[in-house]
């Protein structure tokens, strides 16, 4: 009995060929990626080289739909669309096999691409994407041909083919499965947490005074005034967050300086530390957005460090690199304004998070961490805005990117339905480095009604407010605007996030029943 190549069963059993390749392969990039340091596995090449190619709108897009979750988005994103092209591959290597095994190579071949491009790529990081398509091609050659013979087929030859498909595809699958644990385990050894469990912070030379008890207004459903570190979000360009000892990092300073400096963790944390209280926000951040956070980071302070390197009169910007080559850039004249930007070290009392950082990080107070904001710190270069572009702005951010006024509402929810009565209205607002001096609520077209404050901690980090609301039946709209030391209050127009931040009142819709 004959059984067209069009036929739904051979296509659908064609196609999971494809697709247990295609799991053989990435499995094996991820093998053999945990073998050195120096590899990249396919995946992460390939998302790293979307991140990096990607408009800045698209970007701006995925961190407002995923938060913090953007990378775990792209990643399901990559292994949908490989499972997708392994199971067209595997139906066209059902009726040739050299064409399936050639596609597998031209995604291999991909990969490597992608590794080699990355700007702290090794010579050899295109290895594990070679070996996964030279592990896939002959397997989905092997293995599409022998899922084409139709269960009702009654010969030897084909019951000894079924066996095989059946065979081989558990076997490849149950390969794919101890490949890709393997590798993830021993990329897991090559992880920085042994290195930060052994860290012992310094205590500081001055210390951060306790936060007033006025600070936090204890209210249900505002974020509390120092974000616990599992809740600080966290915003970059890096698929997978890397992994740096702190037994070999070094941090160095160079450029535009009368000397250039070499320091060891241990001898940055010889340096006098210091602990400051900083709210820290995303350019990415929408208006009542959470891609803001307050903690305690202690470090050094970076003008000091500056001032021992000597900086040239004529270096006009401080870039911070990272050890994956990522960089931001702000003006030298920042710091002339005594603010306490740090290479830090430590958070809310404990070393840096690797996810935030950890050896040591930037935190500048006042500035979007797009142009501040370093994390696994491994230069500090000052150089001038008209000889170098950092990565953001070469993707036409804007230059420059202060903190803008701003506040949120966190209670109550938009959309929220609520018993008549007294309602608190309540949330945070900021104006780094400047800060908040009074925060005004509206109820629908009413008048202006001003907030009670937090106590102010230091003009570094955010408020809490609230307004007691006598609120009556019906729809509501509330509206929260911040108004800074300066006497900037926040404006009403409404402005997406690119080039330098978004801008506009938060405003929700409630029903009072």
């Amino acid at each position: 009995m004959e059984t067209s190549t069009n036929d739904p069963a051979r296509q659908a059993r064609a196609a999971a060929a494809g697709l247990v390749a295609a799991a053989l392969a990435l499995a094996t990039g991820e093998l053999v990626a945990g073998f050195s340091v120096r590899f990249t596995s396919p995946v992460v090449a390939v998302g790293d080289a979307v991140i990096d190619r990607v408009p800045a709108s698209v970007k701006d897009w995925a961190i407002d739909t995923f938060g913090t979750n953007d990378k775990v988005a792209l990643v399901v994103g990559i292994l949908v669309v490989a499972a997708l092209a392994g199971g067209l591959l595997g139906i066209l290597a059902a009726r040739r096999p050299l064409a399936g095994a050639a596609g597998i190579v031209g995604f291999g071949v991909v990969g490597a691409l992608a590794a080699v491009a990355e700007p702290d790529a090794s010579g050899l990081a295109w290895i594990p994407s070679a070996s996964a398509a030279l592990v896939g091609a002959p397997a989905i050659a092997w293995l599409a041909p022998r899922s084409g013979v139709p269960a009702d087929t009654r010969s030897d030859a084909a019951a000894d083919s079924r066996r095989q498909f059946i065979l081989g595809s558990t076997a490849m699958l149950a390969g794919a499965a101890i490949f890709g644990s393997t590798g993830r385990w021993l990329q897991g050894r090559a992880s920085a947490v042994a290195s930060r469990m052994a860290v012992v912070l310094p205590m500081p030379r001055r210390a951060a005074p306790p936060v007033p008890a006025g600070a936090d207004l204890g209210l249900r459903g505002v974020e509390p005034w120092q974000t616990p570190i599992s809740d600080f979000y966290r915003i970059d360009v890096n698929l997978v967050v890397p992994q740096v000892p702190a037994e070999t990092w070094r941090l160095r300073v160079h450029g535009m300086v009368e000397r250039e400096l070499v320091l060891t963790y241990d001898e940055l944390l010889a340096r006098e530390m210091v602990e400051e209280d900083i709210t820290l926000c995303c350019v990415s951040n929408e208006v009542g957005g959470d891609l803001i956070g307050t903690a305690r980071w202690l470090g050094t302070r970076l003008d000091d460090l500056l001032a021992e390197a000597g900086v040239d009169p004529e270096a006009d910007q401080v870039v911070g690199r990272s050890t994956d080559g990522f960089t931001v850039g702000f003006p030298v004249s920042v710091l002339d304004d005594g603010r306490p930007a740090l290479v830090a070290v430590g958070m809310n009392g404990e070393p840096l998070p690797i996810r935030h950082g950890f050896p040591a990080r930037l935190v500048v107070p006042g500035l979007y961490g797009y142009v501040s904001a370093t994390k696994w710190l491994s230069e500090i270069e000052l150089t001038r805005f008209d000889r170098f572009e950092t990565y953001w702005i070469e993707r036409n951010w804007a230059v420059e990117g202060p903190v803008k006024v701003m506040s949120r509402i966190d209670t109550p929810r938009d959309g929220a339905t609520i018993a008549r009565g007294r309602v608190a209205v309540a949330g945070v607002a900021w104006a780094q480095p400047v800060g908040v001096a009074a925060v005004e609520v509206r109820v629908d077209d009413g008048p202006w009604v001003e907030a009670r404050l937090g106590e102010e901690v230091n003009r570094h980090t955010w408020r809490q407010w609230v307004h007691e609301w006598d609120a009556t039946p019906g729809r509501h709209l509330l509206t929260v605007r911040a108004t800074d030391h300066d006497g900037q209050t926040q404006t009403a127009e409404r402005a997406a996030p690119v080039p330098s931040g978004a801008t506009g009142w938060h405003q929700v819709v409630v029903e009072i029943g």
